[in-house]
């Protein structure tokens, strides 16, 4: 069964690939999530309100060229 963007995609050529359900060596959010969490520990956040104040600060925290690391490290290369 084809997924309904692949013809698209494919006469496009925009390269993309299938991922296994769960491969989070594969997937950047999961670097980007995991820096999150660290500018939350770093922060403090420990009291019931301080981890809704402190996501604004660990979210501006990553920055485009910590994004472009977190695809490069998962084998997303962009094209020269």
């Amino acid at each position: 069964m084809e997924w309904p963007a692949e013809g698209l995609l494919d006469r496009s050529g925009f390269a993309y690939r299938y991922l296994p359900a769960y491969s989070p060596d594969l997937d950047p959010i999961e670097p980007g999530w995991a820096r999150v969490k660290a500018e939350l520990r770093r922060l403090a956040a420990r009291t019931v309100d301080a981890p809704h104040a402190a996501c604004g600060p660990a979210l501006a925290a990553i920055t485009p060229r910590d994004a472009g690391g977190f695809f490069r490290h998962c084998g997303y290369h962009r094209p020269k």
